[in-house]
């Protein structure tokens, strides 16, 4: 690299701009000097520096390059005392002045510290260059630190993957957030944006093509303050990585918030419609009354506020008519807040919530609209009736709430309520109408909840009224059932069954399912049992009760329903069989062997026209019955034939043996076929045969009652 700046050696001033790095216009001058004092090793920079080429300069004496002593020292020799300082001290830095071979001399700075030679000798490696260009990197890089530190203009640094890597404390400030905080982060850590990813795309774009951005009005919010609005003009350049330096990219920014209050006003909009688009994709994904009402906590924090709560209004009426001179009982179903305890114990270390007369819960419902109130001393006593309670409104950190109606077909279904902390700004209308938006968009989400929850529970009591509650019982057959409703919206279906106790100690064992789910499956399944029951105690033969049950079927409107009906007579141990297009009942043999009684044919019911038959087996000692529905052999994925596979091997694990408990068996059975949730109605049966003695019942066990 030369030693002579270009355009000559005038003087530039203190600060001189030129292309490229300040430290690739500093030449760097490398020689070694042995312990006598001779030139032992030569580089290119010397030669630029001084003037001699390698043979000149390789085994001539040092002293030719230094013109006086050594500053501080004596004795006629420059180069012995930068030796003996060298080799003395390990380390030596200071100024001499050097001569050049045309005889020039010129101020020079050197390093110099020994290294071990070829031959074991001490030699001493010296690094120089010009005082001029050492003092111009050192006063331009003084002015960039001081630029760095006291420049009220924001001054950062990304890497290539545009995360922080240095910034100067006037873009902390503008954060709200320490700089050792921002190392590592990106800038959606960092800043809330609402531009739809635009401003990342820009800074990509910067890294990717190297093309700056000058001026750029940008809005977003500080997470550090996330309740001040901010327009900044950013600029950002890329950082090239020349001569080892970092590479990535480099910005400055300006708050101009007062000078953009307009962009600062949009803004501002987006943010809310923003929260808004937030809300209105993340309340109401389900129809679970609690899970909505948290959803519309979440979506609220922190952008809205620093803590918030859903209660559910519960009236002490039915047309329930508010009255303000009466308190008002709320239960609390969702919580959640950013605030450290107490403020956490606040929100959610209650269940049931009585308001007083005049509180701003009352305000509220009198105005009908939302309403603010600053949280202090009056606000608490005309709020809150528990002390302990009090005490953690008042330790919580939280400045202001704000309380929104939930309004649902015209009745008050609920209340919401956001808290800020007393960093933040008040509620202003702009959030008060924010609010309101969100209350109403919930509101209509947990009225729907709300309402499903009680057509749920009507089904149910629906479903538990007509399946058995307590099947028949006899001394020659142990039953063990189960019944699962499917994960449909109420929960109820058409899969059904019962044990019907028939004259001579006979049992009938049936199963059926109503296609279809919700209250009508679940009707058209309690006509079909009772009818069964009923027809059961006139018809001995399996055929012909199917055959009457497919013109009941037809008389109330059933299109298509399944049913098998099995009757066992352990007088001589054989059970006669007879299926409407159900699934083929499994015997379990006591040496673990199944069968699949797969000669059993039908139509379902409701069809007409087609005659049904009965087939007729012998069942073993201690033989066991399998009856079951479609939602234990087919799921999602898995086709019929490889669910009853599944089920055959499932039984066939089955310890031979009368005393095992079909109970067990029965849970077994499901927790290895139905790990989840059902997809579908599920009913299993068994049942476990036993013949009559000639003397009676089997031993053990009781007759009939």
């Amino acid at each position: 690299m030369p030693s002579v700046r270009p355009g000559g050696t005038d003087a530039h001033g203190p600060f001189w701009s030129e292309p490229g790095t300040l430290l690739e216009h500093v030449p760097v001058a490398v020689f070694g000097l042995d312990d006598a004092l001779r030139v032992r090793y030569w580089g290119p920079g010397a030669q630029d520096l001084f003037g001699y080429d390698s043979r000149d300069a390789l085994s001539r004496p040092g002293a030719r390059l230094f013109a006086g002593p050594p500053a501080g020292g004596s004795g006629p020799d420059p180069s012995a005392g930068l030796v003996e300082r060298a080799l003395s001290q390990g380390y030596w830095r200071g100024r001499l002045t050097a001569r050049h071979r045309d005889g020039t001399t010129f101020a020079c700075g050197f390093r110099a510290f020994p290294v071990t030679g070829s031959e074991g000798h001490p030699v001493v490696m010296v690094l120089a260059s010009r005082s001029e260009e050492l003092d111009r990197v050192k006063t331009n890089l003084a002015f960039l630190d001081a630029l760095f530190e006291t420049c009220p203009v924001g001054l950062v640094m990304f890497d290539p993957d545009l995360r922080y890597v240095h910034l100067n404390q006037a873009m902390a400030d503008m954060d709200a957030l320490p700089i050792e905080a921002h190392l590592g982060l990106r800038t959606d850590d960092v800043v809330i944006l609402s531009d739809g990813g635009e401003y990342q795309r820009m800074l990509r774009k910067v890294a990717a093509d190297g093309i700056p951005v000058v001026g750029t009005l940008v809005g977003m919010r500080p997470r550090g303050r996330p309740d001040r609005d901010q327009v900044r003009s950013v600029s950002f350049f890329p950082l090239s990585g020349t001569a080892g330096s970092r590479t990535g990219v480099g910005g400055v920014m300006l708050d101009v918030t007062d000078r953009e209050q307009a962009i600062l006003e949009a803004t501002a909009g987006r943010q809310r419609l923003a929260l808004l688009d937030r809300a209105s994709t993340r309340i109401g994904t389900t129809l679970d009354v609690d899970l909505t009402a948290q959803e519309l906590v979440d979506a609220a924090m922190p952008d809205f506020c620093d803590g918030a709560v859903v209660e559910i209004v519960e009236w002490m009426d039915s047309p329930a008519l508010f009255d303000p001179s009466l308190p008002l009982l709320t239960r609390r179903i969702a919580s959640g807040t950013v605030l450290p305890p107490p403020a956490t114990e606040l929100v959610s270390g209650v269940e049931t919530v009585r308001y007083p007369p005049g509180s701003v819960i009352h305000d509220m419902l009198r105005a009908n609209r939302p309403v603010s109130a600053v949280v202090d001393e009056a606000f608490v006593a005309r709020t809150v009736v528990i002390e302990s309670r009090a005490r953690l409104l008042a330790e919580s950190g939280l400045g202001c709430v704000l309380v929104a109606p939930l309004i649902a077909r015209g009745t008050v279904q609920g209340i919401a309520m956001f808290g800020r902390s007393a960093e933040r700004p008040d509620f202003t209308e702009d959030d008060l109408a924010l609010a309101g938006e969100l209350a109403s968009r919930a509101a209509i989400c947990l009225d729907n909840a709300r309402l499903y929850s009680r057509v749920q529970d009507i089904s149910r009591t629906l479903q538990r009224a007509l399946l058995p509650s307590a099947p028949a019982t006899s001394p020659y057959v142990e039953v063990a059932h189960r019944y699962l409703p499917g994960s449909h919206l109420t929960e109820v279906g058409g899969d059904w069954y019962d044990v019907i106790r028939l004259p001579g100690d006979r049992i009938g064992l049936v199963v059926g399912d109503v296609m279809g789910h919700g209250v009508p499956a679940a009707a058209a399944m309690g006509r079909l049992r009772i009818t069964t029951k009923a027809l059961a105690r006139h018809h001995g033969d399996p055929a012909e009760l199917l055959t009457e049950l497919d013109v009941c079927a037809q008389e109330f409107g059933i299109e298509l329903a399944t049913c098998l009906y099995i009757v066992y007579d352990p007088a001589d141990g054989r059970a006669r069989i007879a299926s409407a297009g159900h699934l083929p009942p499994l015997v379990l043999r006591p040496d673990g062997s199944v069968d699949t009684i797969g000669e059993v044919l039908g139509v379902p019911l409701g069809v007409g026209g087609v005659p049904y038959g009965t087939t007729e087996i012998e069942l073993a000692e201690d033989a066991t019955l399998v009856l079951y529905t479609d939602g234990l052999i087919e799921a999602r994925g898995r086709d019929i034939g490889t669910g009853l596979d599944a089920l055959r091997a499932e039984l066939g694990t089955a310890a031979p043996e009368p005393s095992q408990d079909l109970d067990d068996l029965a849970e077994r059975v499901l927790a290895n076929l139905l790990p989840g949730p059902p997809a579908d109605d599920t009913v299993l049966v068994l049942a476990r045969v036993h013949r009559r003695a000639a003397g009676g019942p089997p031993e053990g066990r009781a007759p009939i009652p």
